[in-house]
């Protein structure tokens, strides 16, 4: 598949090159036809096919200012630790402010953590925000060794180390289990550095409630069927040849086939925003598949540990959790307040999924506990969007003060 995806690549870059002259010629400000209706058609018929065609690099987050007590404020990336699978950086603000800390722990599963810029986005004002910016491991040197789940349950701890004792830490989607294991570890070993609190936003906690699509072809499909369909070997030519991963466009496809006429009608939508000149709508979607489009890649042995714990044997629920040959006590979590989120229109980690981690965590008082279920938001609703932002992002703002 890789050399197929690679071969494909190489032949669209002519095609992809043409495109892009004629949108431009199209669409110049010196071209006086440009705001004909036939030509703007022209214009945007190549830039379907440029796009088509092109290359996804990972984006920058792109934060560079906030406001906060309706001040304009500079933000800065920060590197605070590093890894050859992952890079801890922290948004630091140009201003001292004692708020909350929050480490948002972005999901390993096909997409960069810059799909989570509007969350960082919505915390910046009033929080001092870590997060986690996984590496693609197509350019990961094979020298590096294995990256599988508990390795990442390890950095999750390492980096609440790293940022110190009393952060607050906000999981979206997949890292719901290993930022649980994390918290039940140090919790039993009382260790300081357990999370203040805890916000799972769309987590797979237990898949055995209301299964989705995704949950269910995981399901019928046995570990060593899955591992001949998905995992490939990095060829020669990338950073990470001969690393064994489960390739960000086999992810990106799967996730496309949930919808797909979704994805067609967006398209379709961009090519009369084009046509009608509708520049700010055409710009939003323009930037919304810009991010969609990027994947990358991930480690083999992450992927596969986590499809059979997670939607096979399902370990957390059912109390047979091991990590490092110790078991997992959820029941030792006592001082880490939990918030959960869901979407009721999310087609990927189905309502109550989540919300599970509440009858799991038995030893956390009731009034420790939140949830919320967000009307008309399906998956990236819960993390992106107006409803996060007006309804969602308020929620967790006020639950992290609260539990400070």
């Amino acid at each position: 598949m890789y050399f197929a995806h690679d071969l494909n690549r190489a032949f669209a870059r002519p095609l992809h090159t043409w495109a892009a002259m004629l949108r431009s010629a199209w669409t110049h400000p010196f071209n006086l036809a440009a705001g004909l209706p036939p030509v703007r058609m022209l214009a945007a018929a190549a830039e379907m096919v440029e796009r088509a065609t092109a290359d996804y690099p990972k984006p920058a987050f792109g934060l560079e200012k906030t406001v906060i007590d309706g001040l304009e404020v500079e933000v800065r990336e920060e590197l605070i630790h590093e890894t050859a699978f992952c890079r801890l950086l922290h948004f630091e603000r140009e201003v001292i402010r004692d708020d909350p800390r929050v480490l948002i722990v972005a999901p390993l599963s096909g997409h960069h953590a810059t799909l989570l810029r509007e969350t960082v986005r919505e915390l910046l004002p009033d929080h001092d925000v870590y997060i986690t910016d996984w590496v693609d491991a197509r350019v990961v040197p094979l020298t590096a060794g294995k990256f599988d789940l508990a390795d990442y349950v390890d950095l999750v701890v390492t980096h609440l180390r790293e940022i110190g004792p009393g952060v607050n830490i906000l999981s979206v989607c997949q890292p719901a289990v290993p930022v649980l294991i994390a918290t039940a570890m140090l919790a039993e070993a009382d260790d300081p550095v357990q999370p203040a609190s805890m916000v799972l936003i769309s987590g797979p906690v237990d898949t055995r409630v209301n299964p989705s699509s995704v949950n269910q072809f995981a399901r019928v499909h046995s570990l060593k069927s899955l591992e001949a369909m998905v995992i490939q070997r990095i060829p020669i030519g990338h950073a990470g040849s001969g690393r064994r991963v489960y390739p960000g466009i086999l992810q990106l496809w799967s996730f496309m086939s949930l919808d797909p006429h979704l994805h067609v009608d967006a398209h379709v939508g961009l090519f009369k925003d084009v046509v009608k000149g509708e520049l700010e709508s055409a710009d939003k979607r323009r930037k919304f598949y810009d991010e969609y489009f990027a994947v990358m890649d991930l480690p083999a042995e992450f992927y596969l540990e986590t499809v059979q714990h997670v939607f096979h044997r399902h370990s957390l629920p059912k109390g047979k959790m091991l990590h490092r040959g110790k078991p997992v006590r959820l029941d030792a979590i006592r001082r880490s307040a939990l918030m959960t989120i869901e979407g009721a229109d999310d087609d990927i980690t189905t309502p109550g999924q989540t919300h599970a981690a509440h009858g799991l965590l038995s030893s956390l008082p009731a009034s420790w506990k939140e949830h919320h279920l967000q009307e008309g938001a399906g998956h990236y609703g819960t993390f992106s969007g107006r409803r996060f932002r007006e309804q969602i992002a308020p929620r967790i703002r006020a639950f992290f003060r609260a539990k400070r």
